[in-house]
């Protein structure tokens, strides 16, 4: 496999609108993989609500029907903070090209990203459309439709916005974490 899209993240709570992402990298004809891979702890938060090791299950859970998708512990199991480009060159020792997908809320801080200039230089961007944010032509845009946001859902528990996979295990854990 030579192609991969990257798709980091909390997952916390994993919704529909990462499934929906999932589901837009899956009709890109020049990727060969998926790989998700959530964060042990955002680079830009202070602390996660469900604990890192729960997110991987979920995502596991969520996706393990899926063709071509990998859910990757590295950052997991690093137990610390890990900085995107960290994770790139990690994966670029067995990928020969990454897409790096973010949400369009993250257009915004891009550049505050640990090593962004040599990220930048690493990655292809794709961005998923979110919130009608305008999303420059030197990205690539994937167009997303779902109005779900994880941390709507931490404050109040909509189970339709939840993975059915795992839906009653997430709004168990987050009616309890409250």
């Amino acid at each position: 496999m030579k192609s991969i899209a990257l798709f980091g993240g909390s997952f916390d709570p994993p919704h529909i609108g990462h499934m929906a992402i999932v589901e837009a990298l899956k009709k890109l004809e020049y990727i060969d993989k998926i790989i998700l891979m959530p964060t042990f702890l955002n680079p830009f938060k202070s602390s996660s609500h469900a604990p890192s090791e729960l997110r991987f299950q979920w995502l596991e859970e969520i996706f393990k029907a899926f063709e071509n998708i990998e859910i990757n512990n590295y950052e997991v199991s690093k137990n610390r903070t890990v900085p995107t480009i960290e994770s790139v060159e990690y994966l670029l020792k067995r990928y020969q090209k990454i897409y790096l997908v973010i949400g369009a809320d993250n257009l915004a801080s891009l550049e505050l990203w640990i090593n962004y200039e040599s990220l930048k230089e690493k990655v292809t961007f794709l961005v998923a459309s979110r919130d009608n944010i305008i999303i420059d032509d030197h990205f690539i845009q994937l167009k997303v439709d779902e109005r779900v946001s994880s941390t709507q859902l931490r404050d109040s528990i909509d189970i339709s916005k939840l993975p059915t996979e795992c839906a009653s295990q997430i709004k168990k854990f987050y009616k309890e974490y409250k």
